[in-house]
């Protein structure tokens, strides 16, 4: 599965095309680590409770927080767990056997080992791949209603894969509760969107085109029209790391433990929900052209992969080239 950093989008930049009448807000700013974007059609200003979703979310799935629910539960065989974790969960289970394993929250201790992440250089863990593999697997671990179980202790989560989709989705359920039905909601490049844009039309949103460069280029593969949906992309070709002389992908193999040889440049994704496309995205950029299109035909979603000799493949993307 792909390593991020702290809730950090690395494969995508998103615009959205719309000038906004003076009944809809705009309101943006920093949460973890990224940068966030909500536009929304209401005759109320509701930052804080969008403030306070943001530090619900937090409180639960933050890994980089000692305080958090997944901090505690990566320090316990056992503990009681929230709605936001149980959601996330959830959804992590069922990716995880829709793309055969490919895509795993517990994957941690394998990319520490490949020394991806702030602050992380490869160590001698990359010589003990098997006792690193035998403490990972979202497999062996289960819910007891709403109490999170693990056959063993060591095994730790880190939804950062996830999260951002899902914080995308709980700032959109925290607009339905205030009456609003026009929204985008874009939390470092994971969008939840819901009926239209103060054009008046669906909202409109462009995809980048995958650039390997050290520095950060937006040239547009596409845009898209979006409503009543999530979209999430992710790639690699932002994040590597020079290795033996090779760059070195960031997506850890759940099978191997070793970094992925992937035919993907960028996997971009439409779900139902922003979590479900953050996933999928992930688990497509993990499995490859061959394990991504049997997943895009599975869910039936909108899927577009950007391969590394830079053909495309979609599917529901018409003018994806």
């Amino acid at each position: 599965m792909t390593l991020r950093k702290p809730l950090l989008l690395l494969a995508m930049g998103c615009c959205i095309f719309s000038g906004c009448r003076r009944d809809y807000h705009r309101d943006e700013g920093m949460v973890w680590h990224t940068t966030y974007h909500i536009t929304y059609d209401s005759p109320r200003d509701l930052r804080d409770s969008v403030i306070a979703t943001f530090r619900d979310v937090d409180a639960s799935l933050n890994v980089f927080d000692a305080g958090s629910l997944v901090s505690k539960a990566n320090e316990q065989d056992s503990i009681l767990t929230d709605i936001h974790f149980r959601r996330v969960y959830e959804m992590s289970r069922h990716i995880n056997e829709l793309s055969d394993g490919a895509f795993d929250p517990t994957l941690g201790p394998l990319i520490t080992a490949w020394g991806f992440g702030k602050g992380h250089k490869a160590t001698a863990d990359t010589l003990r791949l098997d006792s690193l593999l035998a403490i990972t697997g979202i497999s062996k671990t289960h819910l007891s209603g709403n109490r999170l179980i693990k056959d063993d202790r060591r095994i730790s989560f880190n939804f950062s894969a996830i999260a951002k989709g899902y914080g995308s989705d709980a700032v959109a359920a925290t607009l339905e509760r205030n009456g609003v039905e026009n929204y985008l909601v874009e939390i470092g490049g994971e969008i939840r969107c819901k009926g239209k844009s103060p054009s008046g039309k669906q909202w409109r949103v462009s995809i980048d085109r995958p650039v390997r460069s050290d520095k950060i280029t937006h040239d547009s593969q596409c845009v898209v029209e979006l409503t009543d949906a999530g979209l999430a992309t992710s790639g690699n070709y932002r994040n590597f790391n020079e290795a033996s002389g090779a760059n070195a992908g960031h997506t850890i193999s759940s099978t191997t433990g070793r970094p992925v040889t992937t035919d993907i440049l960028s996997a971009t994704v439409i779900a139902p929900t922003a979590m479900e496309a953050d996933a999928l995205a992930t688990a497509m950029m993990a499995a490859g052209s061959e394990g991504a299109r049997k997943m895009a035909r599975a869910t039936g979603y909108r899927v577009l992969l950007v391969l590394s000799d830079m053909s495309v493949w979609q599917q529901g993307f018409p003018s994806a080239e």
